[in-house]
């Protein structure tokens, strides 16, 4: 009788063993399987994007825009502001390497930093994509992609207006040199005017695409010679926003012109409601947005894309400013 007991506690023993190991090897068949189909998984995009402020309604639309794609697609958007800060901005880029990005979408600070140049170098050699948006880099032979407006022809719109309604004018130009795309915006410009002695640019002020700035510059300059000029032309419409203010706080009612480049919202209100406020360029920062991850998406899949991309521009004036909708961007 204790033979049998033994007998049977061992067939019992025998059993369990059984079972765990045809368990284990169960687990060890379903990890093997799931690692032969894993890279047929789709594994989530991710997308750094870094605009050089988003202080500016202008590339808080074009993240927006690229937002909605990123979402609906179901992958990762790592957006973030260095505030001006090229430093910064060379911070976030390292960041987005070390969480192993496929693409960074960037604005960049300072087209012609070095620092910014070597950060993005850095990611190109590791094998993420590099898309500017909205500017260009001195240095593009890492870049996959630039999606622009037409900056040349901002330039080019706004002087022959100006030109157009002013048979002679002294010029201060409000600017943010850091820009690529406002020095290509003032290339243009000058272009237009140089071979023509009723136009003199009398001075450039540099305002770096803020309204605050650029009231305060303004101001300064204006209480010192209010006639020292007949037209204010803004290479960005936040900086125009500002020099209309300063103007308003001086009391100079139709006595300058302003133009700007932008489309913005509040230049559109201002070109119905502010005598000074002469003309905008308006850019379409949603499609810039758009235009922007739809090439991001192209280069993670390995297509082939343009290396510039370049979205029109058109004018908005007194006259015609009605004839669009001033509530929000293009």
């Amino acid at each position: 009788m204790k033979y049998k007991l033994t007998k049977f506690i061992k067939k019992k023993d025998f059993v369990r063993l059984t079972s765990i190991a045809i368990f284990l090897l169960g687990i060890i068949l379903v990890v093997w399987i799931g690692s032969f189909y894993m890279p047929f998984v789709k594994q989530p995009v991710k997308i750094g994007s870094t605009y050089m402020t988003l202080n500016n309604s202008f590339y808080k639309t074009i993240n927006e825009e690229v937002k909605k794609q990123v979402s609906q697609n179901g992958d990762i958007l790592y957006t973030r502001d260095p505030g001006l800060s090229v430093s910064k901005q060379c911070q976030q880029i390292y960041d987005f390497i070390d969480k192993k990005v496929d693409v960074i979408l960037i604005n960049p600070v300072n087209g012609e930093s070095k620092q910014i140049q070597h950060a993005l170098k850095i990611a190109h050699d590791r094998g993420i994509k590099i898309v500017v948006v909205d500017s260009q880099l001195s240095n593009s032979s890492f870049i996959n992609a630039n999606v622009v407006s037409d900056n040349f022809k901002a330039g080019v719109l706004d002087a022959k207006y100006m030109m157009k309604n002013s048979p002679q004018a002294k010029i201060l130009v409000l600017r943010h040199w850091n820009a690529l795309s406002v020095k290509e915006r003032y290339r243009s410009f000058v272009s237009e005017i140089k071979d023509n002695p009723n136009y003199q640019i009398t001075e450039n002020l540099e305002t770096l695409g803020q309204t605050d700035v650029a009231l305060k510059n303004v101001q300064e300059l204006l209480k010192v010679n209010p006639d020292k000029f007949d037209i204010i032309m803004a290479m960005d419409d936040q900086s125009a926003v500002g020099a209309l203010a300063a103007m308003d706080a001086l009391n100079l009612h139709n006595k300058i012109m302003v133009y700007g480049i932008d489309g913005s919202t509040n230049m559109k209100h201002l070109l119905l409601s502010n005598p000074n406020a002469q003309a905008t360029v308006a850019q379409s920062p949603i499609k810039l947005g758009q235009k922007s991850i739809q090439v991001c998406y192209k280069l993670v899949k390995g297509k082939k894309v343009s290396k510039d991309v370049v979205v029109p521009v058109f004018l908005l004036t007194k006259k015609n400013i009605n004839d669009y909708d001033i509530l929000g961007w293009q």
